[in-house]
């Protein structure tokens, strides 16, 4: 029996455990007066489901057992981590301003667009040639930090601004809209991968990831929407420049 082989399957299926914990306790915050702590839980289980979701990959190509089964593995497991999750926290958000949209209001279920374009596009990555070396859309697990983060800034933020801001329901909607396109949108973005250790190649990667601790150390839990953004734009301005 060849052990190997099961080793990156056995890494994605831990994601997708991680993927259900954080499910948990995401319910578990709805229900909450102190959502915070299980906020912050669900955030820590996504983002250890992201750090197996690499894993699992680099030990496919590692021991060379890279297989159809784990490619679908991959993306059941991230839809799950990446997918239901960050949808099921645009519902509790949407929840908690339910004294804005009434008791019986419908509109929280419109979180899980971002559930939608999720799985769109986990479903169109495995079939996209064009995404060996870099991305098309933002990739899930980034999407989902963003969403997971913003409850975090809520709670930890003293700006007045973003309170409101992030509990206004029509801003809300607007983040969800923009989150389920940007996943799906043509836009090239940069890989984080740095295959030679070569500044002059990896310069932008380097740039940016330099830029990002930074603001972790500085911003904490609201690092985690800018450095998204600052992404996804630094890619859009790299994109610029290379058709020139």
């Amino acid at each position: 029996m060849n052990i190997k082989k099961h080793i990156p399957n056995l890494i994605t299926l831990i994601n997708l455990f991680c993927g259900c914990v954080a499910i948990v306790y995401v319910s578990k915050a709805i229900n909450s007066s102190d959502p915070t702590k299980y906020y912050e839980m669900a955030f820590y289980m996504v983002c250890l489901g992201i750090f197996f979701d690499f894993f699992d990959g680099f030990f496919a190509r590692l021991f060379k057992v890279s297989s159809p089964l784990g490619l679908q593995l991959d993306s059941l497991a991230d839809m799950v981590t990446s997918g239901v999750t960050p949808g099921y926290v645009m519902y509790s958000m949407f929840t908690n301003s339910a004294h804005e949209l009434g008791t019986h209001s419908a509109i929280p279920f419109l979180g899980f667009i971002i559930t939608l374009g999720s799985c769109y596009r986990l479903a169109n990555f495995n079939i996209d040639t064009r995404q060996t070396d870099s991305f098309i859309g933002l990739p899930t697990p980034a999407n989902a930090l963003f969403i997971l983060s913003l409850p975090l800034v809520i709670s930890f933020s003293d700006s007045l601004m973003i309170l409101e801001i992030l509990t206004n329901q029509w801003v809300l909607l607007i983040i969800t809209l923009c989150s389920a396109y940007i996943l799906n949108a043509e836009i090239p973005l940069f890989s984080l991968k740095i295959k030679k250790f070569s500044f002059k190649e990896n310069a932008l990667q380097i740039v940016f990831l330099i830029i990002s601790v930074l603001m972790v150390i500085l911003l904490q839990y609201t690092a985690i929407p800018l450095i998204i953004t600052f992404y996804v734009l630094l890619s859009i301005i790299n994109n610029l420049f290379l058709k020139k």
